[in-house]
């Protein structure tokens, strides 16, 4: 199916590693929901935002645990990979395994949840909520709603329980040698593959250790996430420049490079 065809119709895409969860899922939206064509389910989450991208269905169900990516984590790529020309974002309802205490931070969040396994009164609820959504906005309604909402679930979700402590250097392999690169020296993180790309004013370095590791160890009032793989150092930002496509490109103090501020996280720089 195309994507155009997918943005004719009322069309769904299930993320979900258990093929029984999901078959069963499908079934009980047949049930619900018939006019609600599903357009096949993604075994992963990266597997998720390559459909998603292709398919463009009205309405995507993301498992919070998968292998590879997790599905908060697809639904951010989702959302910084939405081309522009393509309408609104899927309408996100996660599937999810959690526990009440932390369901509330989805409610917060406005973004609809259900739980393993699926019953069906709830996923009438979760039907109807969709319905009502859907027909608040036309096919050409800009993406900020969905976005907002996801940004609201991340800020719920990005402290750690437990706060690992703050690094001071970080121990970047040059030649044969360990060099040790204070952190207050840092511009900006970039992610790539299994190493980061740590910048300063004058040089670079590459650390063998994951921007998801690494993340919880910087001070996050002066490192912002501003890209799932990039992380900048506000103080080291001179000027923030809104752009058309409702991105946000960061010119730096001590470097000519610009870094570039994802939808998703261009809510930080709201009040610029």
């Amino acid at each position: 199916m195309t994507a155009s065809t997918a943005t004719n119709a009322l069309t769904c895409l299930i993320a979900e590693d258990e093929p029984l969860l999901a078959e069963t899922l499908a079934a009980e939206l047949g049930s619900a929901w018939p006019a609600l064509q599903v357009l096949g389910v993604a075994p992963n989450g990266v597997a998720a935002v390559e459909q998603a991208l292709a398919l463009r269905p009205t309405v995507l169900f993301l498992d919070i645990r998968m292998p590879g990516q997790s599905g908060l984590d697809a639904a951010t790529a989702l959302a910084e990979d939405w081309p522009d020309d393509a309408g609104p974002l899927p309408l996100i309802v996660f599937v999810t395994a959690y526990d009440e205490y932390a369901l509330k931070a989805f409610d917060a969040a406005a973004v609809d949840y259900v739980l393993k396994p699926v019953q069906a009164p709830r996923l009438a609820q979760t039907v109807q909520r969709l319905q009502a959504q859907l027909a608040q906005r036309p096919s050409s309604a800009p993406t900020d709603d969905p976005l907002q909402a996801l940004q609201r679930l991340l800020a719920a979700h990005a402290a750690p329980a437990t706060p690992a402590p703050k690094l001071r250097h970080l121990q970047a392999s040059v030649g044969e040698a360990i060099e040790l690169v204070p952190v207050d020296a840092l511009l900006y993180l970039e992610a790539a593959d299994k190493y980061v790309r740590a910048v300063t004013a004058t040089q670079e370095y590459w650390v063998r250790v994951s921007l998801r590791e690494l993340l919880p160890q910087l001070d996050p009032e002066r490192f912002w996430q501003v890209h799932r793989s990039t992380v900048v150092n506000i103080d080291a930002v001179a000027r923030a420049q809104r752009l058309e496509n409702g991105l946000v490109k960061l010119s730096l103090r001590d470097r000519a490079d610009t870094v570039m501020v994802s939808r998703v996280h261009a809510g930080r720089f709201k009040a610029l």
